[in-house]
Parts: C-alpha cells; structure tokens; sequence
C-alpha cells in the first residue's frame, strides 16, 4: 500500500510535464558546456552516453555529432516523440528508476533535470549504479532565489544550495571533479546555474 501511494504520487508528477522547445539561452550554453565536458573527459571513441531529461534532442545532436552512442530519457510523451522523429533513441523513463544494467554507460549528461527529482539522493545513487567504474557524470542545476525564483517553479522539487548538491554528490559515491558557476542576465535579472563534473569512484 505504501508503495502504492507513491507510485500515484509519481504519476500525477508525470502529467503535469510539459513539452519545451529549445530556447537560444539554453541552447547556448548547452554547446558551451559540451565543449567544457568533452575537454575535461577523456571519453573513448562510440562512447555509450545517457541524456537524462533530453528534452527535444539538442545534447544528442551533439553526441551523434562526436560519434557517441547516446540514450535520451524523458517523462514527456511529446519531447520523446519529437526526439524519435530526428532518429534519436529516447525513452519515457523516469531518472530515478532508471531501467538499465549496471555499469552501462561512459557518461551520463544531466543538465536541468535532477531539480525535478522528489529524491535526488537515490536519483544520484541511480545514476551511480547505470555508470561503468571511472565513468563520468555531468550535472547541471539552477541556484535558489535568484531573480528567477527557480524553487518557485512547480515541477521543481530540488532546487538546494551548492553544498547541498556536493554532499549529496559525494554521497553517491562520486569523486567530485570540478564546479562551474554560470552567470548571466535575464529578463528577470541575475541567475545563476550550477554546473558539477564527477567521476564514478
């Protein structure tokens, strides 16, 4: 019966996602964090790369560009449609039950997606299980009370502080390699992204 409750709960966090297209902001920064991550990690040629939340494709163009093997998940019906439609494998899948084997992937790119997570901890630990020893994680999320009020957005349900997501990160089991603060102006004023790169242990 419990279980039951939060299957129900899931479920209705799952029809309240929506379709997003692709903004230019992040787009942009989308490509820039590619380049940063592809110089950081040495990924072998056809690495098998997960997309998680990959929205309507725009990192996977650049895997398939770079010759990986990458997997898209996604909640929303229509982002994983859209995605099929360009020839990417894309999957409904939720981030915290991920139906994968163990030590799968090279790399797993996570970029505004563990926000979204009830549980990030075991959503971290996931990630953990599906990665290959010294496989790469990268994680990208957005800073509370910025101008943005990004703790305000209803699909939000982890929108902690930096230390927060560091601890958590080591947690996990990973080895915390890097930490990039990304800033910039919008409509609304000052924001700020957090972007974490961690090796499996």
């Amino acid at each position: 019966m419990e279980f039951r409750r939060l299957e129900q709960f899931l479920e209705t966090i799952k029809s309240e996602t929506y379709p997003e297209a692709p903004s230019k902001l992040h787009t942009d920064l989308t490509h820039q964090m590619f380049e940063y991550v592809t110089a950081k990690c040495p990924l072998p040629p056809g690495a098998k790369v997960l997309d998680v939340g990959c929205g309507q494709g725009v990192a996977l163009e650049l895997f398939a560009r770079r010759g990986f093997s990458a997997v898209g998940i996604t909640l929303n019906a229509e982002d994983a449609r859209i995605c099929r439609e360009k020839g990417y494998t894309v999957y409904e899948m939720d981030q915290s039950f991920l139906d994968f084997e163990a030590e799968e992937f090279d790399f797993i790119w996570s970029r505004h997606c563990l926000e979204h997570s009830v549980f990030p901890c075991f959503t971290l630990s996931e990630m953990f299980r599906v990665l290959k020893p010294l496989g790469w994680l990268y994680l990208e999320a957005p800073a509370p009370d910025t101008a943005c009020r990004h703790q305000a957005n209803r699909n939000h349900y982890s929108v902690l502080g930096k230390s927060m997501w560091m601890e958590l990160i080591g947690r996990a089991g990973f080895r915390l390699i890097d930490v990039v603060d990304i800033s910039f102006t919008v409509v609304a004023g000052p924001d700020v992204y957090w972007a974490f790169l961690q090796q499996k242990a």
